[in-house]
């Protein structure tokens, strides 16, 4: 139980950093430009080192999931518990609704919103679809090659990478999406998104998994 916990309060951690990252760094780049593309490179870029950096530092403690896609591919696959599971799930949506609080809070802004940026679209959520399987796959093929120490810097460059190719700017994780809902910033994502957004993640994971089995068989 011990065990669990201390791997829990790194995925809190780490989910509620991240989050932190990704709306304070959206919103210091409406601060400085009127420009969208370069608050979505400054958006990008923050999210890439910060993300690397997590996956670096709590990795040894907790695989650092930061995601609950991510957690419910190491259930399905059997290599976690489900008691352990359900703790990183809660875990990583309470990190991830603390960091755009904390966000809010940085930038002098009201610390509880509700975000009226509406993103649903067919494209926005096939680039959902896209991003998380992407990212499942990634991590499962380099894990399936003993290639594992790669993933903190594979995975920080398919996020940023899909921050520009896909149109939803690849949130590719329930929680992060979640937790965005707290904000009505350049980061945040309306109520009636985050539904859709969650599914489409969730069937991207699947798609994930299913990539990385077919390549490790191959």
């Amino acid at each position: 139980m011990a065990t669990v916990i201390k791997k829990a309060v790194a995925e809190f951690a780490g989910t509620a950093i991240l989050v932190c990252v990704v709306v304070g760094s959206g919103i210091m780049g409406t601060n400085l430009s009127d420009d969208n593309g370069v608050a979505l490179i400054i958006n990008a870029f923050s999210t890439i080192f910060a993300l690397a950096l997590m996956i670096l530092t709590l990795g040894p403690i907790s695989g650092a999931h930061f995601n609950p896609a991510l957690s419910l591919v190491q259930l399905f696959s059997r290599k976690q518990s489900l008691g352990a599971t359900a703790a990183f799930i809660v875990a990583q949506i309470l990190g991830a609704i603390s960091g755009a609080l904390l966000a809010n809070v940085m930038f002098d802004l009201a610390a509880v919103q509700i975000s009226s940026h509406d993103r649903v679209s067919t494209g926005m959520l096939t680039g959902e679809v896209i991003a998380t399987a992407g990212l499942v796959a990634l991590i499962g093929i380099l894990s399936s090659r003993e290639q594992s120490r790669l993933i903190p810097i594979a995975v920080a460059a398919w996020i940023g990478s899909a921050y520009f190719f896909t149109s939803s700017t690849s949130f590719a994780n329930p929680a992060v999406t979640i937790g965005r809902l707290f904000t009505d910033t350049f980061a945040g994502i309306a109520p009636a998104s985050v539904l859709p957004y969650i599914l489409a993640q969730l069937l991207g994971a699947a798609l994930g998994m299913a990539i990385a089995t077919g390549v490790a068989n191959a």
